[in-house]
């Protein structure tokens, strides 16, 4: 189990696939992306249509049509993705999900957890999306098993 949402987790491995095959020119359909990531199609197109209206992926319909991402999407931070899908709860909210939590009232987590989350967001505002294409072009990196 992850830390974010699963509708979070489709969205970032959709968006690296989409950087991958698309980083030098061309764009790649639904089905493949699906098939790439392990993704129900239908799933995934809610979360593409959602990433395509927040500007993080685009697409072009018709037959030579499909996603593909443009060298600012490349550019923004991880933490975009996740903002778009999940809003900013994993970077503010509490690790128990306690809406009273703050720093004048913290839960039994709160400092412990204030510390992992500040570091988690440190590294998605610090690291782009086309980071990762690189290590997916030599087969570093993996999407799948």
């Amino acid at each position: 189990m992850g830390i974010f949402s699963k509708t979070c987790e489709y969205a970032m491995r959709a968006v690296f696939f989409i950087a991958h095959r698309t980083a030098s020119g061309g764009r790649v359909g639904i089905k493949e992306i699906s098939t790439g990531i392990d993704s129900p199609e239908s799933f995934l197109a809610k979360i593409l249509q959602d990433l395509t209206r927040k500007g993080i992926v685009h697409s072009v319909k018709g037959p030579n049509g499909g996603f593909y991402m443009d060298t600012q999407g490349l550019n923004q931070p991880l933490s975009a993705v996740v903002k778009a899908v999940d809003g900013e709860g994993i970077f503010t909210g509490c690790g128990m999900g306690l809406q009273y939590c703050s720093a004048l009232n913290p839960c039994p987590l709160h400092n412990e957890f204030k510390g992992i989350r500040d570091k988690i967001q440190e590294m998605m505002e610090h690291t782009t999306i086309g980071e990762f294409n690189e290590d997916l072009n030599l087969g570093i990196l993996s999407l799948r098993k």
